[in-house]
């Protein structure tokens, strides 16, 4: 087999630019009278949101051009720098908390998430480690409790943030690719009930996760304080309709949507976009799915083909639990939109991802 040098896959870069185009309007739309009324500038959400659009493309254009086995080299700094920037978060005067979660550093006056960074490195990991180890991931003492090890231990220090949405989101990613990477099942399936009663803690031992599974079961009983949001994002889908009240018009961002420009903007597309709106964004994180994949099955080594399932089930795999908690089909849980919601480091990891799938999409096997 030999390597033969092609162009990137310009209908993921499309999918991506368009998937961001989309976000720059609708935190615009989403955000306007809010930051009127709290910074007195209209067009401030919407200035960062450009710098971090800004920030991104260029970080695709880095990724698309550096040869993706490099990160292979550089597993373990890599993994160094993001353990470090986890523990930094729990120093009093360096780690910041909002809304009684510690996740946040702020340097130099940047704030940014360090549970963001270890998406990448948790996938630069695994997808070194299962190609290191190859088949002998079947085995258990030298190839599956070592990766999953150092995995969990990563997991658990988001945990410890209290960031039960991201670490449900890397979680997902890391046995996606050990299962493409021939684990056996009893193993995923061993360590997913052992983790059962580990989640019933987290979830029902703090207090404002148990008020939100209440809400989503039972919105209505709620709907004065935790149940609040979710009514306000139904209400704003089923104003919408199939055609939406139209771009800038809608109702709900008008303070009566909570987080309307960050983790509930599908619902902001839902009021004024319609139902049209919707399932446009839908289907294009559908084609992000498949280009996905099939750079996935395509790459020219298995060290490309973990890589990019890593990501892509990553980026979608928080897309589903987006829709689902502004749908009213999961409980409520900060997560954000990938490429749609405003938000700075969310943003640049996941257009990294874009720039390192584009960057394996250039090379591919080709038969003698």
């Amino acid at each position: 087999m030999a390597l033969e040098r092609k162009h990137i896959d310009y209908t993921l870069l499309a999918v991506t630019l368009l998937l961001i185009a989309i976000g720059v309007m609708m935190v615009y739309s989403s955000s306007a009278i809010l930051a009127g009324e709290r910074y007195g500038d209209s067009f401030y959400f919407l200035k960062r949101e450009v710098a971090f659009v800004t920030a991104g493309i260029f970080l695709i254009l880095i990724g698309k051009n550096i040869d993706y086995h490099l990160y292979y080299k550089m597993t373990y700094p890599i993994l160094g720098v993001v353990l470090f920037l986890l523990f930094l978060v729990f120093i009093p005067g360096i780690g910041h908390s909002a809304g009684g979660a510690q996740r946040w550093l702020r340097i130099a006056g940047i704030g940014f998430q360090p549970s963001e960074l270890t998406k990448l490195a948790l996938v630069f990991y695994l997808a070194y480690a299962l190609t290191k180890k190859g088949e002998k991931i079947r085995d258990l003492k030298t190839g599956f409790l070592p990766t999953i090890g150092i995995s969990g231990f990563l997991i658990a220090l988001i945990l410890l943030q209290k960031d039960l949405g991201t670490a449900f989101v890397v979680a997902v990613a890391m046995f996606v690719m050990l299962y493409v990477a021939g684990t056996r099942l009893i193993y995923l399936a061993s360590t997913v009930l052992a983790a059962i009663p580990a989640l019933y803690f987290l979830i029902f031992s703090v207090e404002y996760r148990r008020k939100r599974i209440m809400a989503f079961l039972d919105p209505w009983e709620h709907q004065r304080d935790t149940g609040f949001q979710i009514i306000q994002s139904y209400v704003a889908f089923n104003s919408g309709g199939v055609t939406g009240v139209g771009l800038g018009q809608g109702k709900q961002k008008l303070f009566y949507l909570p987080a309307a420009h960050t983790d509930f903007i599908f619902s902001v597309i839902g009021e004024e976009l319609g139902l049209i709106g919707v399932f446009f964004v839908v289907g294009l994180f559908l084609i992000f799915l498949y280009r996905g994949l099939r750079i996935a099955f395509r790459a020219p080594d298995s060290y490309g083909t973990f890589l990019a399932i890593g990501f892509t089930t990553i980026i979608i795999s928080q897309t589903l639990i987006n829709f689902g908690v502004v749908m009213g089909l999961l409980p409520t849980k900060g997560l954000p939109l990938p490429f749609i919601s405003h938000g700075g480091t969310a943003l640049l990891v996941s257009c990294l991802m874009v720039g390192i799938m584009l960057n394996i999409s250039s090379q591919v096997t080709k038969d003698p």
